[in-house]
């Protein structure tokens, strides 16, 4: 999980390279030692990567963020899973594919209002403004 870490930090930093070399070590080790939830923060660390930068593949990020939410939802990581649908929905409106978009926040909203987490809530619901 450190390694995951480490790439977020490096993703904040605009280091997209080295984000990305040190969420695949991460993915690797979790996948190694079949540290599951792990696994599913580190494909979403590898969705935000490739969502973002000169280099943006929507295509892999959206199958990034996929196989995280598929992991969250199946171990029950309901942040995670939050986590991942805001950041499919956030892809999806620009790429365009708006209904798909509003879907995903509409979701993600959901989620957050009733865990309690008020400062991602914001972030979403500004998201879904945007989207229509």
């Amino acid at each position: 999980m450190q390694l995951a870490w480490l790439g977020e930090a490096c993703l904040i930093d605009g280091r997209f390279d080295d984000a990305s070399r040190y969420g695949l070590e991460a993915l690797t080790l979790a996948q190694r030692h079949q540290e599951r939830g792990h696994e599913a923060w580190s494909l979403r660390l590898l969705g935000e990567v490739a969502s973002r930068g000169d280099r943006r593949d929507v295509e892999r990020a959206e199958a990034d963020y996929r196989k995280a939410l598929a992991l969250a939802d199946e171990l029950d990581m309901r942040p995670l899973a939050a986590h991942c649908h805001f950041h499919l929905g956030k892809l999806l409106r620009t790429a365009p594919r708006p209904e798909e978009a509003r879907q995903h926040l509409t979701t993600a909203r959901t989620m957050y209002r009733e865990m309690g987490m008020r400062g991602w809530l914001d972030l979403a619901e500004a998201e879904l403004l945007m989207s229509t």
